[in-house]
């Protein structure tokens, strides 16, 4: 490793004023070179800094200019002892970000757009960019270990590229992540995580009978960035810290459920829900975006149609549980059954309208329009269903949405 004295050896494009470093011309940080700037830095306008070394900044970032990355070996650390501000008319471009700054429990304020497209490690610090109109944004393969009470983003999380994706976003200094996973080809999404009580804005009391105890404690924000077409498998996360006892208590694989806020009914609605009790989330399929939390909900609901799931597969053909089976005790009462799988990634491998009619099964083959692949046999293992349809209730049709795991046998 070369040191490298950034005031000394590169005075003919760097210098300092009034105790602070500006760069004014052409930088290039050579692999396996480290940087230490101690003061607060500035990229002027037509200025660039293309770090393939490590720099570590001590004070604030600039960028008027160009604050960039050419190859995967660029590394900056952010290890101010005070705090720390990302400013300036440019984006910054990281491919690998480190934060470890403990001066304070917010060091980081966020004005600029920030994009990352390596690994940011949340060591030490919250990133604030709620409160100073920043941009944090996961560009294509980035990802992040790390993130904790100690050190996520405070505020909303871009995503970008066909990755399923883990959002380190918080409140309050609490570390409160959402998950969204790729199904169409995209994951562009924007999640924000808020420490509050979502019924001020969206009254709790405009829900179903079904729903019966929403979350007053949290919520979050999950937005497509650009139009997407297709659905996304979305994931929550409880805390006994954060989220409300008389929610999450026993859980159970049907007793919690994500809701969304529909703002066109007015109204809370229920998206179904699979539940991972030891990672703490729920999981479901969602097309339509906006305001999200956990529920409550009746798991000795009755409906006039009732629907008898079959959740094991052993396509062996020996006549018992060939396919996945689903029972209707009416079945001119239950319409439009749409019958949705998934794997553990959350990309979905086999869809239909109509499930049953003229034999149209899954029996453990993805299906090509989803997969865009063709047919193909699955692996052994579990999946995720979803299943929505519409029920006669007497007064005209509801629409009902169920989730669940399926066992996919080799055997």
């Amino acid at each position: 490793m070369r040191y490298l004295y950034l005031l000394i050896l590169l005075s003919g494009s760097v210098m300092a004023q009034n105790a602070n470093l500006h760069n004014m011309g052409e930088v290039f940080v050579n692999p396996n070179t480290l940087v230490s700037i101690r003061s607060s830095f500035f990229n002027e306008t037509k200025a660039s800094f293309i770090n393939e070394g490590q720099v570590y900044f001590y004070g604030d970032v600039e960028n008027n200019g160009v604050l960039d990355f050419t190859r995967d070996t660029g590394l900056s650390v952010f290890v101010g002892n005070r705090l720390q501000k990302f400013q300036g008319t440019e984006p910054i471009y990281f491919n690998n970000l480190l934060f470890e700054n403990t001066s304070a429990k917010v060091p980081f304020h966020l004005y600029n757009e920030i994009n990352v497209y390596g690994q940011v490690n949340f060591q030490n610090g919250i990133v604030d960019n709620e409160n100073f109109g920043g941009t944090f944004i996961f560009r294509d393969d980035a990802n992040h270990i790390n993130a904790s009470d100690l050190s996520h983003v405070n505020g909303i999380v871009n995503k970008l590229g066909d990755k399923e994706f883990i959002f380190p976003v918080g409140d309050e200094g609490y570390y409160r992540f959402a998950g969204t996973s790729a199904i169409g080809g995209a994951n562009n999404y924007q999640t924000q995580y808020f420490l509050e009580n979502s019924g001020s804005l969206f009254p709790h009391t405009h829900k179903p009978e079904t729903i019966q105890l929403i979350n007053s404690a949290e919520y979050w924000t999950i937005e497509p960035i650009t139009n997407l077409e297709d659905q996304v498998m979305i994931s929550l996360s409880w805390r006994e810290e954060t989220s409300p006892e008389e929610v999450i208590a026993a859980p159970q694989e049907d007793n919690i459920h994500i809701v969304r806020w529909d703002v066109e009914l007015d109204k809370w609605v229920d998206e179904g829900g699979v539940v991972n009790s030891s990672d703490k989330t729920v999981s479901t399929a969602v097309e339509k975006f906006g305001v999200f939390t956990l529920a409550r909900v009746k798991i000795d609901k009755t409906l006039p149609c009732e629907i008898t799931v079959y959740n094991a597969i052993t396509p062996n053909n020996d006549g018992l549980n060939d396919f996945f089976r689903i029972e209707m005790s009416d079945e001119t009462c239950v319409q439009n059954l749409n019958v949705q799988i998934f794997n553990r990634w959350g990309v979905k491998v086999y869809e239909a309208d109509n499930y049953g009619q003229g034999g149209n099964v899954f029996r453990g083959y993805s299906d090509g329009r989803a997969t865009l692949r063709g047919d193909r046999k699955l692996p052994p293992g579990t999946y995720f269903y979803i299943l929505n349809y519409d029920y006669e209730t007497g007064n005209g049709l509801d629409r009902q949405k169920e989730a669940g795991y399926l066992f996919l046998s080799g055997n």
